[in-house]
């Protein structure tokens, strides 16, 4: 089976892409955060974890 190109190439141009820095992470305010938490849990129903499509 033929490969799609050549492994001497691989990583060639994410290696000439200049690095730039990433912006400061900020967490929100603890009230935010806790009432997004809280509509998350309780009015909308979501399951923790990443399967938050499923609804109780």
């Amino acid at each position: 089976m033929p490969t799609h190109g050549s492994l001497t190439k691989a990583g060639k141009v994410r290696s000439q892409t200049p690095k730039i820095p990433g912006r400061p992470k900020r967490s929100p305010n603890p009230r935010y955060r806790v009432r997004r938490n809280y509509e998350k849990r309780v009015l909308i129903g979501r399951e923790p974890g990443q399967n938050w499509l499923r609804m109780r």
